[in-house]
């Protein structure tokens, strides 16, 4: 259903877009996602649809759709931010910058050594031996 395509890019599955929010719906959101630098576009000549981006750009694309479900106070998006919302939660990794990452791992594991670190987030041991001091700091 969610797949990672390069680093930090993730595809989120929509099946049946069109039928569940309507034609106008989804080229409004369409428009929304290219100012968001993300694609959401059918899936081949199937009804099926899906949005790529990277993830913070995903969610931000996903803000934004909440907010005009607000502002219009419609339900036209419900389905959509529904899907958004749970394939975000597939990839909550890719949404923290790697600062908040490495300090959430040095704090959740304080014997982790800086190789590790380096290994797990994709870092350079210079970036884990700085997070590492910032963190024994606070």
């Amino acid at each position: 259903m969610t797949h990672s395509s390069k680093t930090g890019d993730i595809t989120i599955a929509l099946p049946s877009l069109i039928h569940r929010i309507g034609r106008e719906s989804v080229k409004q959101a369409q428009d929304l996602a290219t100012k968001c630098h993300c694609e959401l576009k059918r899936i081949r000549r199937s009804r099926n649809w899906g949005i790529t981006g990277e993830a913070l750009q995903v969610q931000s694309f996903n803000q934004q759709l909440k907010t005009m479900q607000l502002s219009v106070a419609s339900s036209e998006f419900a389905y959509l931010i529904k899907k958004l919302d749970a394939g975000l939660l597939k990839h909550a990794d890719k949404l923290e910058s790697l600062e908040d990452k490495l300090a959430r791992l040095i704090r959740h594991e304080p014997n982790i050594t800086l190789a590790e670190l380096a290994h797990l987030t994709d870092c350079t041991m210079a970036e884990a031996r700085t997070a590492r001091f910032n963190v024994d700091v606070c």
